[in-house]
């Protein structure tokens, strides 16, 4: 089985990106069309492009987050500077949900909850692209590799 990596999704991060862009050529143009006193420093675009600390802020987080699906494991790696990694056995796998707001439904994108059986149980990773195929190639996997959600499979 190829690694299978899964990030969270740049849909809402080009989403926030263009928003930025359009605020910031709104703002340049109310500066040249209605504050047109030549003296005056361009405030306003100045201040607009600070918007653009939104999506670079929501791209970094999502460079920061990272699951991978290789053999029998499931890694999960989060950090920017400092990384912590966990590792999990497929076999571990109890549950696997999909959360999604309406937003994210439009989007096709969506919040996953992966429950383990062990201390820390719970994974979440938010805005995944195909968040309900992910979900089932997880199943799926842990089912390949014994875990107890197949239902044992001895009599």
């Amino acid at each position: 089985m190829n690694d299978r990596v899964i990030r969270p999704s740049m849909k809402q991060v080009k989403a926030w990106y263009a928003f930025a862009v359009l605020l910031i050529v709104v703002a340049v143009v109310v500066q040249a069309k209605y504050l047109t006193p030549r003296d005056q420093p361009p405030w306003l675009p100045a201040v607009s492009v600070l918007i653009l600390f939104i999506p670079i802020r929501r791209h970094i987080r999502r460079q920061t987050i990272k699951v991978t699906i290789t053999g029998d494991k499931l890694r999960y790696e989060s950090g920017l500077l400092s990384k912590t990694t966990r590792n999990i056995q497929l076999s571990k796998v109890q549950d696997v949900r999909v959360d999604q707001s309406l937003g994210q439904r439009m989007m096709g994108v969506g919040d996953l909850s992966i429950e383990t059986s062990g201390e820390s149980s719970r994974l979440e990773v938010d805005n995944i692209d195909a968040p309900q195929a992910v979900a089932d190639e997880i199943i799926a996997a842990s089912q390949e590799h014994g875990s107890t959600q197949s239902g044992g499979g001895r009599p």
